[in-house]
């Protein structure tokens, strides 16, 4: 075994026992032999327990855990603690920023056990209100599980975003200067709005003889070339880019062809057949078909939509009427009841905003009793004589219990206009008991929206099993509308279950579940996935009118 092994085995025992606030100086001990033995000029591994022992800073105690290591490849006390640590808790410790103390209170006092959680939570300004913990810390632990996240070489779009359309950027400044003429544009997962990206891809068209030798001197990316018509490179963040060059007259059909999922590509050509084309609009026309948008090109059906011409007009962001689900300084959030309103009103020209702050078995996100409910009604009431015609709703976002009940009385909860349910705790469960905890809260009369119902944060954590029919079966007989919630972490419902929601007459929310001003804008990263999933104006919630959702609301309350 060598010794940087066994220092990484010592190290994580020293940070478990500063975690589960062990003997401070057995903790030095054991954190002290890790640092000397990473450091030694000798292998270890070679020596008797005696002459272990003798070595400066390790002594008789440590030097019998080293010989159990090199003899059985493991340390009992080692996995005695581990069987008491949530192995996300395990993770944490290997994020750079945070050392046992701050993971302990981030365990003890906001219950989050996962890096993906913790992640959300920096999202949602949960982490400064903690003990220890302030803005700076909390931004550069942020970005330092940005940084892990990233080392699996997947990335979330909304991370990708302004990135991909710089480059495109660079790249077209770039062409114009050595292939006048050339076409460009960015295909793959990205064009079609996918929630993960893993690689991105352009298309070149050019009759140049010659851009193959400038494509290696572009100083933005290293590309290299992989073959006659591929160039790749990598960015440091760990990014895989790619480069298609083809003749002009054939940039259409490969641009065509790296778009789209494998299925709907062969599906269309296999009606098409190959040939030149002078845009994809006539790759469609010639396959007999009414023109697929990118984002639909995914091989589930819309192929046989777009023969009947049943391909509806899908949603777009100035559609959308009002903001659902959102939250204040009263809960987790950053600003107040009005900083929320007025940019809901003045910056995004909305017409309503739904306050949906959290219920108070969320004490670690300064969950509301039944005294600032009230007093925060109040003041709701009060934004709305000054904020006229605009209104704001009151809506909570109410915790579903263990056993599916949600987080107040009845008679608090008819006081609200609207009731978003949500599981926030105890995550782990099996299908069966995640379906039964989520159908009783869609039955409960005062459930308006199911909030997140998996409770995914994508690259993460992948959320719990549900049985998806059953739920949005019950969500139709029960009246419940179905959130998706537009961070760019949940994105959930996934888009891949929108359209057995809307056969089935559900309705959906575009939520940006935002916890500051800037949260709102989320809700376009919402559009995106709607659009995939098939949804119409008509068929979103927060698209209605002022005067609609509030009949809506009230025809829900009788």
């Amino acid at each position: 075994m060598e010794n940087k092994t066994i220092s990484r085995t010592l190290r994580l025992l020293a940070q478990l026992m500063e975690l589960h606030k062990e003997n401070p100086f057995k903790i030095k001990s054991v954190a002290n032999a890790a640092f000397k033995i990473d450091k030694l000029p000798f292998k270890i591994a070679q020596k008797t327990a005696e002459e272990i022992a003798l070595i400066d800073g390790i002594g008789k105690s440590i030097a019998a855990k080293i010989i159990e290591l090199l003899t059985t490849e493991t340390l009992k006390e080692l996995e005695d603690i581990l069987q008491q640590t949530p192995p996300g808790i395990v993770e944490m410790l290997s994020i750079k920023g945070i050392g046992p103390k701050k993971i302990g209170v981030i365990w003890e006092e906001l219950q989050i056990e996962n890096v993906g959680e913790l992640y959300y939570a920096c999202n949602e300004n949960r982490l400064i209100e903690a003990k220890g913990f302030g803005l700076k810390t909390q931004e550069e632990i942020k970005k330092a599980i940005e940084f892990k996240m990233a080392a699996n070489g997947k990335f979330l779009y909304a991370h990708l975003e302004q990135f991909a359309h710089q480059l495109h950027t660079e790249l077209s400044v770039w062409l114009a200067k050595v292939a006048e003429n050339s076409l460009l544009e960015l295909a793959g997962d990205f064009r079609r709005n996918c929630e993960i990206i893993d690689e991105l891809v352009f298309v070149i068209g050019s009759s140049n003889p010659v851009l193959a030798q400038e494509i290696e001197k572009f100083e933005t990316l290293p590309f290299k070339q992989i073959d006659e018509k591929t160039f790749a490179a990598n960015t440091e963040s760990g990014l895989h880019v790619k480069l298609v060059v083809t003749e002009k007259l054939n940039f259409y059909l490969d641009y065509f062809k790296l778009t789209g999922n494998e299925i709907h590509v062969n599906e269309v050509l296999a009606l098409a057949g190959n040939g030149t084309f002078a845009s994809e609009e006539e790759i469609y026309t010639k396959a007999g078909l009414s023109f697929i948008l990118p984002e639909l090109r995914e091989g589930l059906g819309e192929i046989e939509l777009s023969k009947s011409q049943k391909i509806p007009e899908l949603i777009d962001s100035k559609d959308l009427k009002g903001s659902l689900h959102n939250h204040t300084d009263w809960s987790d959030g950053v600003h107040t009841l009005e900083e929320m309103a007025l940019y809901c009103k003045e910056n995004l020209k909305l017409e309503y905003l739904g306050i949906c702050d959290h219920s108070k078995s969320a004490f670690y996100a300064k969950g509301l009793n039944e005294q600032r409910v009230y007093a925060q009604q109040q003041q709701i009431d009060e934004l709305n004589k000054k904020l006229a015609p605009f209104k704001i709703f009151k809506g909570i976002e109410s915790d579903i219990l263990n056993d599916g009940s949600l987080d107040y009385s009845d008679d608090i909860l008819k006081t609200f206009d609207f009731v978003v349910a949500s599981v926030h705790s105890n995550l782990r469960m099996d299908q069966d008991k995640a379906t039964t905890r989520l159908l009783k809260a869609i039955e409960n009369p005062y459930t308006t929206i199911l909030g997140h119902p998996t409770g995914r944060l994508l690259l993460s954590r992948k959320g719990y099993d549900i049985d998806h029919k059953k739920i949005i079966d019950a969500c139709a007989a029960n009246k419940v509308v179905i959130e998706i919630n537009a961070n760019p972490l949940r994105l959930d419902l996934d888009w891949r279950w929108h359209r057995y929601a809307l056969e089935k007459g559900v309705l959906l929310a575009i939520n940006p579940d935002a916890h500051r001003k800037e949260g709102l804008n989320d809700m376009r990263f919402g559009v995106m996935v709607a659009r995939k999933g098939g949804l119409t104006a008509e068929k979103c919630l927060n698209a209605f009118s002022l005067s609609e959702i509030t009949t809506y609301f009230n025809n829900k309350q009788l």
